[in-house]
C-alpha cells in the first residue's frame, strides 16, 4: 500500500438495501440438483466455509437456457475476505483451480480480461498480461492499457479500462476507477509514466516495469496506438535499467527476461524513448507510482473489467445482442454482500447471456452494482468442496472443454 493510500480516506457507503436471506438454508452435502427455471431466491445455497456459499440454477435467455454458478460472500464476517489470484508477476497465465490451490483460496473465478494473442503482430509474443488496474495486498501492481488497447467486448459508453471492483480498506465492495499516479524524476525535473507492467504503453510515453512483471519481452509494450491495438509496433524505442536508482544499462530495444529486485526497467516509445536516450551510466532516476481512486478510498485488492450495474439500475447503452459464456462480480448490502457469478460452457448451455442479461441475472441475486469480468473459455468458478479441509474443484464445464490460463481471478479466503 502506498503512503498516499494509506493517507486516503473510505467514502462513505449507501444506505443499506433490502436483502433476500439468501445464506439462511445451507444444505449438508454439494452439487446442487438443476432448478430448472426457479427464481434466484429459491434455489439452495450450499456451504463452502463460514460466510461462503454456492449454488447453481438455470436461466432463461435470448439465445436459450443457460445455467449459472454462483458462489456467495459474506464480507461482514470477519473471517472472510477477498483477493486477487494471479500467478505471481503480471505477465504471466495460470488457470483459477491452481491459483486458488496455490494461495489457499475456498473459491474463486476468472478475472480481467488479458492480451490472449498477438496475430497482428507477428514475432511478439502475447504477454498474458491483464488489461486494467491490478492491486493485491494493498499494493499497486500495474495500471490500465490505453482504452484503444483493451481485449474483450465493448463496454458500455463512458467505461474505460481503468474501472475495477475491489474491496477498500473498510472491508467493503465497491466499484471504482483506479488512475495511474507517477514519475520519473531526473536532476530535478519530473515527469510523468505513461505506464506501470502494462503490456501496452500510450504513443510518446516512459512505462516502469519491475520484478513484478515477469520475464515475458517488453517488445509489447511498444505496439499498437492510442486508437488501434493493430497498429504496427513502433521503431523509436528505447529502454533503460536501473540499479537501486542509477542507471547501469541501455538498449535501442525492449529486453525479455527477469527483473532481478532492485531493479526498474523504463521502457519508452517515440518522445518517450528521445527522453531516456539522454540518460548516461551511473545517473540517478527516481521512480514513484501510485494508483488514485476516484473515490478517494484505498484498496486492499482490485482487479479490472467494465461496470454493467449501478444504483440497482443497468447502466445505459449494455450490449443485448450477442450471448456468450460469462463471468461478473455482484455486490449488495452496501458492500457487505459480494457474489461471483459464472455462467456454464457445457455445450446444453453455451448460447450464454448478453451482457444485459448478465446485468439482470445479478440485480435478481441482490447486486445494486454489477461488474463484468472476461467470458468465453475464461469463465471458471471454483470452490471447496462441502467438508473438504483444503483443495478446490472446478464447478462450472469451461466451454474450451478444460481450463484456460488465464491473468488473474477473484479469490475467496476464509481464516
Amino acid at each position: 500500500m502506498t503512503r498516499r493510500q494509506k493517507r486516503s480516506g473510505a467514502v462513505g457507503t449507501p444506505p443499506r438495501p433490502r436483502f433476500p436471506a439468501l445464506f439462511a438454508a445451507l444444505a449438508l452435502v454439494a452439487g446442487a440438483t438443476l432448478a430448472g427455471a426457479a427464481p434466484a431466491h429459491a434455489t439452495t445455497w450450499t456451504g463452502v466455509a463460514p460466510g461462503v456459499t454456492y449454488r447453481q440454477y438455470d436461466l432463461a435467455a435470448a439465445a436459450g437456457t443457460a445455467h449459472a454458478h454462483v458462489i456467495g460472500v459474506d464480507l461482514a464476517d470477519p473471517r472472510v475476505r477477498l483477493g486477487l489470484l494471479y500467478p505471481g508477476v503480471m505477465a504471466a497465465r495460470s488457470t483459477v483451480s491452481s491459483l486458488a490451490g496455490r494461495q489457499g483460496a475456498v473459491a474463486g473465478v476468472n478475472g480481467d480480461f488479458f492480451d490472449i494473442t498477438e496475430a497482428q503482430h507477428p514475432g511478439v509474443a502475447a504477454t498474458g498480461a491483464s488489461v486494467g488496474p491490478a492491486v493485491a495486498g494493498g499494493r499497486a501492481l500495474k495500471g490500465a492499457v490505453p482504452d484503444a488497447q483493451r481485449f474483450g467486448p465493448t463496454p458500455p459508453p463512458g467505461a474505460d479500462t481503468r474501472a475495477v471492483v475491489g474491496v477498500g480498506a473498510d472491508g467493503r465492495a465497491r466499484l471504482d476507477s483506479l488512475t495511474l499516479d507517477g514519475s520519473y524524476t531526473i536532476e530535478g525535473r519530473r515527469m510523468p509514466l505513461g505506464g506501470v507492467n502494462q503490456y501496452a504503453l500510450p504513443e510518446n510515453s516512459v512505462g516502469a516495469y519491475t520484478p513484478e512483471w515477469g520475464d515475458v519481452s517488453r517488445r509489447r509494450a511498444v505496439c499498437g496506438s492510442d486508437t488501434a491495438r493493430a497498429a504496427p509496433c513502433g521503431s523509436r524505442t528505447y529502454e533503460v535499467t536501473l540499479k537501486r536508482g542509477r542507471v547501469v544499462s541501455a538498449s535501442i530495444t525492449p529486453g525479455s527476461g527477469a527483473i532481478p529486485a532492485g531493479s526498474t526497467v523504463l521502457v519508452g516509445r517515440e518522445a518517450g524513448a528521445h527522453r531516456l536516450r539522454r540518460l548516461v551510466a551511473g545517473q540517478r532516476v527516481a521512480v514513484r507510482y501510485a494508483l488514485a481512486s476516484a473515490s478517494r478510498s484505498a484498496y486492499r485488492f482490485a482487479v479490472g473489467g467494465f461496470p454493467v450495474l449501478s444504483g440497482g439500475r443497468p447502466l445505459a447503452g449494455l450490449d443485448a445482442s450477442v450471448s456468450a459464456v460469462r463471468t461478473a462480480v455482484g455486490i449488495g448490502d452496501g458492500g457487505r454482500r459480494v457474489f461471483l457469478f459464472t455462467l456454464d460452457g457445457a455445450a446444453r448451455y453455451r448460447g450464454g447471456l448478453t451482457i444485459s442479461e448478465v446485468a439482470a441475472a445479478l440485480r435478481s441475486l441482490g447486486a445494486t452494482e454489477g461488474f463484468s469480468l472476461d467470458g468465453g473459455g475464461s469463465s471458471t468458478l471454483v470452490a471447496r468442496p462441502p467438508g473438504a479441509a483444503a483443495g478446490v474443484t472446478v464447478r462450472n464445464h469451461p466451454s474450451d472443454g478444460a481450463e484456460r490460463p488465464v491473468a488473474n481471478g477473484v479469490g475467496v479466503f476464509v481464516s
